[in-house]
Order: structure tokens, then C-alpha cells, then sequence
């Protein structure tokens, strides 16, 4: 009791506690904070031992925040977007932005829409960087270790703010060079299909494809749609796209119109925090507007 009575906190505290909250590792940790691992366990071991209070939960899979850490990183949050604005207000340049952003997307979504989107803004603030980020998890912005993520899903996370960019609206495609002009149910049936299932269980287009064809077995399974496009192409197969991807390439075709059931929705999220940061703002501004779905 007399340890957390008589140990302050300081701004270096809370820097750590964010890091580990956000990386969940201290390896990772140590990436954000420019510090080595072993500095970043002493740190932690320091402050806990001041408190009197275990801050995080040791695992083989990582360091668990507890929920003190938890509210702490809110506090350290704001902390550091205040100093965001206290640099941002000591700029010559009004429009002068700098700093990284780190942001969180599916492949299919970096490459066609989110990067497209980045080379238009980098002419207008060149010194802003970008940890740019592919996977099928929306955890990683729940652990708040990327500030804006561009993600397919019809319930966004309640506790996260965002833009509802429009549907996302699928298709079947095949190669160019396989030549299905006439087709019916046999006989895609018949075809060699390439489909995420493994990767991605209650994806809507696989879903779709098990309530259709119940009796077809993916002749190559994957763990990303860009992945079904590049098989696809090369005549390996049909499989389920995203319009926006499949309907730009010259070498698929579409087999039939736009599949209905396995649409889904696109979002621009961020945490309320992160968003009054500058740097976070002008990208997420910037995506807000150059995000467009055909």
C-alpha cells in the first residue's frame, strides 16, 4: 500500500504500458518504443514493483493486459495526443504534416483500393510515413496498435468510429483463356474451385459456395482472396472476387452477374482517440474521400 501511495507515474511509465498494451510482446514492445527487449522488461518489472500491482499477465502467447494497464493506455493515449497537438501548433507550415501511421487491412483491400488511394496523398504530405499492414484480423486495432483500418465486415466493433465506404459486392470469375460461355450449375459444379476456407470459415462467399454447391470440394485452398484472383487467372479454377478486384483485370471474366448473398460492407475505422491525432487525421480524411467501391 505504501509503494502505490508513494510511486508517481511519470510519461516514460505510461509510454511502456502503451507499448505493451498495443504489441502484446515485449519484442514488439521494444519495435514501437525504440527500445531493446530486456529494456522494456525492466521498465515493466520497475513499474510494477512501485504500484504493488501486476499490470499484465505473462502467457506463452504474450503479456495480457489487465484492465488497470487497460485504462492506463487511455490515459497514455491522450497524453500522447496532446503532444501531437503541442507539436503540430509549434509547425511554421500549417499544412505541414509528418509522422507514421499505421494502418490494417485485408491484401485485397490494400492493393486495389487503400494503396491507389496513398500514392494520391503522398505528393501532398511527403514526410508521413506508413506501416502498412495485411491480415484477415480486425484485432490488432482492438489492441490499438494501428490507428485506421479499412475492413469488410456488417457489424464494426461498437467501441471503434468510422465511414461506411459502400457494399462490397461479389462475382464468380473465371481465366480469360478457359472459354466458359455456356455454363450452368453442373456445370461449375464440375470446375476446380479455389476458395479461402480454411483461412476464412464464414467468409460470405464461402458460405455462398457450400449452400449452392454443397457437393464441391476447393481443388486448392488459400488463405487470401488475392490469392483466389492470382490462381484464377492462371486458369487454375473459378472462385468467388470482390467486383472491385476482379472487374479491373483483363485476364478474368465474369461468370454471371453480381452474387447478392455473399455481398458484405467496407469500413474506415479508427479509435476516437486516435483520430484527433493530425497525422491519423489527414490520412483518415484523405481515405475517407479516395476510397471507392465500383
Amino acid at each position: 500500500m505504501n509503494a502505490k501511495m508513494q510511486y508517481k507515474l511519470g510519461a516514460s511509465d505510461l509510454d511502456t504500458i502503451l507499448g505493451l498494451v498495443r504489441a502484446g510482446s515485449l519484442a514488439a514492445a521494444g519495435e514501437l518504443l525504440g527500445q531493446d527487449t530486456s529494456t522494456v522488461f525492466r521498465n515493466l518489472q520497475r513499474i510494477e514493483k512501485g504500484l504493488g500491482l501486476r499490470l499484465f499477465e505473462r502467457s506463452r502467447s504474450g503479456y495480457l493486459a489487465t484492465d488497470l494497464a487497460q485504462e492506463l493506455a487511455v490515459h497514455a493515449e491522450r497524453m500522447e495526443a496532446e503532444l501531437e497537438f503541442a507539436r503540430s501548433a509549434t509547425q511554421s507550415d500549417p499544412g505541414h504534416v509528418s509522422g507514421s501511421v499505421r494502418i490494417t487491412t485485408t491484401d485485397t483491400v490494400l492493393h486495389s483500393l487503400v494503396a491507389p488511394a496513398l500514392k494520391l496523398l503522398n505528393p501532398l504530405h511527403p514526410l508521413l510515413t506508413f506501416d502498412l499492414v495485411a491480415g484477415n484480423e480486425l484485432a490488432s486495432l482492438t489492441r490499438r496498435d494501428a490507428d485506421i483500418a479499412v475492413r469488410a465486415t456488417k457489424r464494426p466493433p461498437a467501441h471503434l468510429v468510422g465511414k461506411h465506404v459502400g457494399p462490397i459486392r461479389v462475382g464468380l470469375f473465371a481465366a480469360c483463356t478457359v472459354g466458359l460461355n455456356n455454363f450452368d450449375d453442373s456445370v461449375l459444379a464440375a470446375q476446380s474451385w479455389i476458395a479461402p476456407d480454411d483461412a476464412l470459415p464464414e467468409h460470405p462467399s464461402v458460405v455462398w459456395r457450400k449452400m449452392r454447391f454443397p457437393k464441391v470440394m476447393p481443388k486448392y485452398r488459400v488463405n487470401s482472396i488475392l490469392t483466389v484472383a492470382e490462381l484464377v487467372s492462371l486458369g487454375m479454377g473459378v472462385g468467388l472476387l470482390p467486383l472491385f478486384l476482379g472487374q479491373q483485370r483483363k485476364d478474368l471474366v465474369q461468370l454471371g452477374g453480381e452474387i447478392e448473398e455473399c455481398q458484405t460492407e467496407l469500413w474506415l475505422l479508427t479509435h476516437t482517440d486516435a483520430r484527433h491525432l493530425r497525422r491519423v487525421s489527414v490520412v483518415y480524411q484523405h481515405l475517407a474521400t479516395h476510397l471507392v467501391l465500383p
